[in-house]
């Protein structure tokens, strides 16, 4: 939500267009698409790779996407990239599609343990009261990563600094956004332009360590998994 809250904010859109109103409508996945092909929006925001096609996806920006857990989750003890086969003892939260548009795709699932939740702001909170773990867009959980609420989590052949979750704007090819539309397109292509990802506040997990390190930890994550009656 932040580079939408950022396009808007101020009153250059209100001076610019004084007389249409904004609505705004937030879904998760497939589910954006509904209301595009139906005419409730002229466009959404979306993050999927595909679409159907009668629809157009116009590439608006790139968002950081991290792994994260409460630091009183068992991961959070790993200081090194976390392997497979540890992720898979743990109930992973994941966004899931309210429509059937990505049917039988899985998009960033590391767990064959999963919690589904078709909200972003209630996987925040299952996060922040330490039920499981899984992705969130950075922007969300920045000040929760620089408080310690929250930390991120590193996965083995997982390079952080390149999972970006690309967001197009999709409208229908036959009628294509108006005036305002564009310019709120154009703005958020615009704010992607002047962004510059931050490094992760020191409170977060720390870089790769030596193989032999991570299977420490890994044995030490067993032992602790052993005396935590409430598991993931």
């Amino acid at each position: 939500m932040k580079p939408c809250e950022q396009a808007v904010e101020g009153d250059e859109a209100e001076a610019e267009f004084p007389r249409i109103p904004l609505r705004l409508y937030v879904e998760a996945l497939g589910a954006v698409i509904g209301p595009v092909l139906d005419g409730r929006c002229a466009f959404g925001i979306v993050a999927l790779p595909i679409a159907p096609p009668q629809l157009h996806l116009d590439r608006l920006l790139g968002v950081r996407m991290i792994m994260a857990a409460s630091p009183q989750h068992p991961l959070a003890s790993f200081d090194a990239p976390i392997p497979a086969a540890i992720l898979a003892q743990h109930v992973q939260l994941v966004l899931t599609d309210r429509s059937d548009l990505s049917q039988g795709k899985e998009f960033a699932v590391f767990s064959p343990k999963t919690w589904r939740l078709s909200d972003l702001g209630a996987k925040h909170a299952f996060l922040l009261a330490g039920l499981n773990w899984g992705g969130m867009p950075f922007g969300v959980i920045e000040r929760d990563i620089t408080s310690g609420r929250l930390l991120e989590i590193k996965l083995e052949d997982v390079p952080t600094d390149k999972y970006i979750l690309g967001m197009s704007a999709a409208y229908r090819t036959d009628k294509p956004p108006g005036r305002a539309g564009r310019w709120l397109i154009d703005r958020l292509k615009e704010d992607d332009g002047r962004r510059r990802f931050q490094p992760v506040p020191s409170g977060a997990a720390t870089g790769p360590k030596s193989a032999s390190k991570a299977g420490h930890l890994a044995r030490r994550h067993k032992k602790r998994v052993g005396r935590d009656k409430r598991g993931s």
